[in-house]
């Protein structure tokens, strides 16, 4: 499809429409989904989306429509039911369109070669994936679900301001869930790859890793109630990191649904943290030119020494705190309104590898996996949820434990950082290294 015709053809409909502004997204993907179960193809799908949305602004009004044709009587269609909802929402003045600005130069979106890696070789990554992890162990019995997926994806965006700008992007991913089986007992481990190249995801590593975590876990025992040094590992920070964006932005700090209103400057986390949202991030999952509204992606430092430093903002948020937009307005394809959100979220890499973080601990748990994370009040930061981990005994590893929960507040959580981990790693958009936390509390039996 050639976007500029059609985003040309778009605006030629707009023209004959009295309204005061106008945004065009126009995307398209081909994407590819593999399972395999015991050596045999469970699920293959393929699917090319097309489409295009409008945004239209009339006086204060907002509205939004999309199409998934490009018939021309379909297109006039979605612009008139854009304008329907313009003329009939609440009027807002800082609804508007981003001025045009210079959009970061980034390498490595795509793998030109992707195209040309047979779908035999596709599937053969996922089967290959579930007979490593089979390997890998014999208590390893089973593999649940063993996956290869893709997508190619191209976007463009033109404003009536003149904002203008399209990329295109390819992404690989795999994962494996493996079940383990011991003396009765049985644990599962989850884990994954990503990356924009074929050759950049390693099922090698995802299959160690995967079946490490379902053998580490046989066995464990219940503990009892205490209050102790704890270290979270990079997946279980992620998790608890992953609750806390919302508060960073604007948008819940203007509805006083941010644990974090008012209290910028404030030294809120450890000395020493630094979070931030990096849109450029080299490798990043949500890495792009620009975000769904056409504004240039940035790297916006937002806690710095455990101080917060910001917020993140999206046009309109901007306006109402007379603010300038971090690039932070998302929208999940053609079919979905820009609404706020994080990119490449994350916690910067410490320097102490992950056994240096035990090092001192005589007592204490190392957290690998928490249920339910998603439960904890985003508002006042209060958490408890389950969790299952490893025993810390004089510094060092000594059981896997089950069966227990852990509790607190996720500002005092980071508060209470002593030590940050060398291994950041990103689970979808937000990424975490290891980190040891001076006191928890953890229920048991």
């Amino acid at each position: 499809m050639d976007f500029q015709e059609t985003a040309n053809r778009i605006e030629k409909l707009l023209a004959s429409r009295a309204l005061d502004g106008y945004e065009i997204m126009l995307g398209s993907s081909r994407n590819l989904s593999i399972e395999v179960k015991e050596q045999k193809v469970d699920t293959f799908k393929c699917s090319h989306p097309v489409g295009v949305g409008v945004r239209v602004r009339k006086g204060a009004g907002m509205g939004f429509s999309y199409s998934t044709s490009l018939d021309g009587a379909d297109l006039a269609r979605m612009i008139d039911n854009a304008l329907v909802g313009a003329e009939t929402q609440t009027p807002d003045q800082c609804h508007g369109f981003p001025l045009p600005q210079e959009y970061p130069v980034l390498t490595g979106l795509v793998d030109d070669e992707l195209a040309g890696v047979s779908e035999e070789a596709k599937v053969g990554r996922a089967l290959e994936l579930e007979r490593l992890v089979l390997a890998e162990d014999p208590r390893v019995r089973k593999v649940r679900k063993s996956t290869y997926g893709e997508a190619d994806y191209r976007v463009f965006i033109r404003n009536s301001h003149g904002v203008e700008g399209n990329y295109r992007g390819t992404s690989v991913s795999s994962s494996v869930s493996a079940i383990a089986e011991a003396d009765g007992d049985s644990q599962m481990g989850w884990d994954f790859g990503f990356s924009t190249r074929f050759a950049g995801v390693d099922v090698a590593t995802i299959a160690c890793l995967a079946a490490g975590k379902a053998t580490g876990l046989l066995g464990a025992q219940k503990i009892p109630t205490m209050r102790c040094p704890a270290v979270l590992d990079n997946y279980v920070a992620t998790e608890i990191l992953e609750v806390l964006a919302p508060a960073f932005l604007a948008e819940s700090v203007q509805k006083g649904k941010s644990l974090l209103a008012g209290r910028l400057g404030e030294r809120l986390f450890a000395s020493g943290l630094r979070i931030r949202d990096d849109g450029t991030l080299d490798g990043g999952m949500a890495t792009t030119p620009f975000d769904g509204e056409g504004v240039a992606h940035r790297n916006t430092i937002l806690v710095e020494d455990g101080v917060l430093q910001g917020f993140l903002y999206d046009t309109y948020c901007a306006c109402k705190d007379g603010a300038t937009s971090t690039g932070n307005s998302v929208r999940s394809g053609v079919k979905g309104v820009p609404h706020m959100g994080v990119t490449n979220f994350f916690i910067e890499n410490g320097t102490r590898p992950r056994r240096d973080l035990l090092a001192g601990i005589d007592r204490g748990i190392l957290v690998t996996d928490v249920m339910g994370m998603h439960t904890a009040n985003p508002i006042s930061g209060d958490f408890s949820v389950g969790a299952a981990g490893f025993l810390i005994e004089g510094g060092e590893v000594s059981a896997p434990v089950k069966g227990i929960a852990i509790a607190g507040n996720i500002l005092e959580l980071f508060r209470s950082v002593e030590g940050v981990g060398d291994d950041l790693r990103f689970f979808g958009g937000v990424g975490a290294p290891s980190l040891r936390i001076a006191a928890l509390d953890v229920s048991g039996h």
